[in-house]
């Protein structure tokens, strides 16, 4: 940990809402820097995804040579939270993406990529999110562009949030295994920081050997 009760937290920042995110973990009390290279990986407590193109950001992985260190970091226990793509990019299985997408491997969970449909399907909901709302007394609201759900889960995998209404009623898009959590949605766009200090609060607690 970087400082007591603040943690170093990367923003993975080949794509999306990178800007959005460091603001979100800033205020959340954390250290927030942006990542492009392994030294920089290195120096974080965490790591944020951000939202983008997922087989995009698989290969600008590889282009930056972040892939295997990033995917290493993970495996020994690294803190991350997924949004969107991120989500896409940490599972395990990935349905209808290209044959050369890579994956993290860090969430035991299956995901269907744009399983809400285009960019013009985006939506909005209100969600009941486990260990935030109980808390906060209010629901999130979270917003959908070109998001993925989840179709299944691990017995090790805990879900925090699902679709509450309309035709993906019941649908997961929110889940946590152990120090990786990810959504389907992109909280860092709607001004609300509950999910990045529920983050810095997974991080604050986390045993990350590196």
């Amino acid at each position: 940990m970087s400082e007591i009760g603040a943690p170093r937290i990367g923003v993975l920042a080949l794509q999306g809402d990178v800007r959005e995110h460091l603001a979100a973990l800033t205020v959340a009390g954390a250290q927030a820097a942006t990542v492009r290279r392994p030294e920089e990986l290195a120096a974080v407590d965490a790591i944020v995804i951000p939202g983008g193109e997922s087989t995009t950001m698989s290969r600008l992985l590889t282009v930056f040579d972040l892939f295997d260190p990033l995917r290493q970091r993970l495996a020994d226990g690294m803190p991350a939270y997924g949004s969107c793509a991120g989500m896409i990019l940490l599972a395990t299985t990935i349905l209808d993406t290209r044959p050369d997408a890579r994956h993290l491997d860090a969430l035991d969970i299956t995901v269907r990529r744009n399983a809400f449909g285009r960019q013009v399907e985006s939506f909005e909901a209100d969600l009941e999110f486990d260990g935030i709302s109980e808390w906060s007394g209010d629901t999130m609201r979270a917003v959908f562009i070109r998001a993925p759900w989840v179709e299944s889960i691990s017995p090790d995998v805990e879900v925090l949030a699902r679709v509450p209404h309309g035709p993906a009623q019941g649908r997961i898009v929110a889940v946590r295994q152990g120090n990786v959590l990810a959504t389907s949605f992109h909280p860092e766009v709607t001004g609300d920081r509950r999910v990045h200090a529920y983050f810095v609060d997974m991080v604050r607690g986390a045993d990350d050997p590196a």
